[in-house]
């Protein structure tokens, strides 16, 4: 009898036990329904979210060999810094050569400028020599003239004449010589003036040819294009780069990090440019951030893929398609924890 009492003792307590724990059980299982509705009521999320940044290439523009490297894995690094130096010998030859070469056709144009200067001067006093040969061809003439009348009136011999004659024919000769060195000068202005646009064509050339091999001596100093992370070293000094390769890649940190939901569509009509958001990644699931979003896809994340689907073709099964969702950090708060590729958790209260 006593026995049998001991059991229905213990069975009173393991009910009563149960009893209370399955009351608590109901109570928060009740709970989690009323704020998991609640959640389902008023907020949209999705967990399929990453947090994106620019990641650029850091390129050659010359070829040649690396002499320096100066970044490590993961470094910071300012807008200007130099990152890589690549030896530079062969494109100082070439930016010597080309600077002589325009500096003799500079030399080239003072010499003709100077030859203009000098012809211009001999046209003068060739001109000026006319003037003087030509009014000894008028008196040559009066003179020849007169003593015609005087042969004519047998006061002067025929040798008289003659000798006036040959005399006018001498400053005729000298006049014309006159007219011809003076017009030879004017050629040869004018032939040095003709090569003086031709050269200066060449020297607009070779000034260009110029800037072309400064700015590649320039190349050869890569600089980080602005404030940013580096990533993965992959290169090594005394490595032979080509034009165009890539020599390490870059987080740009001056236009900052941003996350990319990818909601479902039928999630979308809930949601609206400036609307507020929060973001908790994987990483740091105690650490919580909020932001707003940005903009609104265009297209499925399916239609920007390489091969988008065609649902024409085949059997077709309907599945929910994701829209990207581009979200902001809100600023003052504490984000540099984040880094491009991380998982986030993405919450967004339904607009009213």
């Amino acid at each position: 009898m006593t026995k049998h009492n001991t059991y229905t003792r213990t069975d009173k307590i393991v009910t009563k036990i149960t009893t209370w724990i399955a009351a608590i059980a109901a109570i928060l299982l009740f709970s989690w329904g009323v704020v998991t509705i609640f959640r389902f009521s008023r907020f949209e999320e999705t967990d399929d979210a990453q947090v994106e940044a620019y990641i650029n290439p850091i390129t050659s523009r010359v070829s040649g060999f690396i002499t320096e490297i100066r970044y490590e894995e993961n470094q910071d690094v300012k807008k200007g810094d130099t990152l890589i130096v690549i030896d530079n010998r062969e494109y100082v030859l070439q930016q010597n050569q080309s600077s002589a070469a325009l500096k003799k056709d500079q030399q080239q144009i003072s010499v003709l400028k100077s030859a203009v200067k000098t012809f211009s001067e001999i046209s003068l006093v060739e001109k000026a020599k006319i003037s003087s040969v030509k009014a000894r061809l008028v008196k040559e003439k009066q003179q020849y003239e007169r003593y015609k009348k005087l042969y004519a009136a047998e006061s002067a011999t025929k040798q008289q004449l003659e000798a006036v004659e040959s005399a006018l024919a001498v400053a005729e000769a000298d006049y014309q010589s006159a007219l011809s060195s003076y017009q030879a000068s004017l050629s040869k202005i004018e032939d040095s003036k003709s090569q003086l646009a031709p050269l200066n064509s060449e020297i607009a050339a070779r000034q260009n040819v110029v800037k072309l091999h400064e700015l590649n001596n320039s190349y050869t100093i890569i600089t980080a294009p602005y404030d940013g992370k580096m990533g993965k070293r992959t290169i090594q000094q005394g490595q032979q780069i080509q034009i165009g390769q890539t020599l390490a890649y870059i987080v740009d940190m001056e236009t900052g990090l941003w996350i990319v939901a990818n909601f479902k569509e039928t999630q979308i009509k809930n949601m609206e440019i400036g609307q507020d958001v929060e973001v908790i990644t994987d990483a740091y699931p105690d650490k919580k951030l909020k932001g707003k979003i940005l903009s609104l896809s265009p297209a499925t994340g399916s239609r920007f893929s390489l091969l988008p689907p065609d649902n024409s073709t085949g059997n077709f099964v309907k599945i929910a398609q994701r829209i990207p969702v581009k979200i902001i950090i809100d600023k003052g708060q504490e984000s540099s924890f984040l880094s491009p590729g991380m998982n986030a958790d993405v919450t967004a209260r339904k607009k009213s």
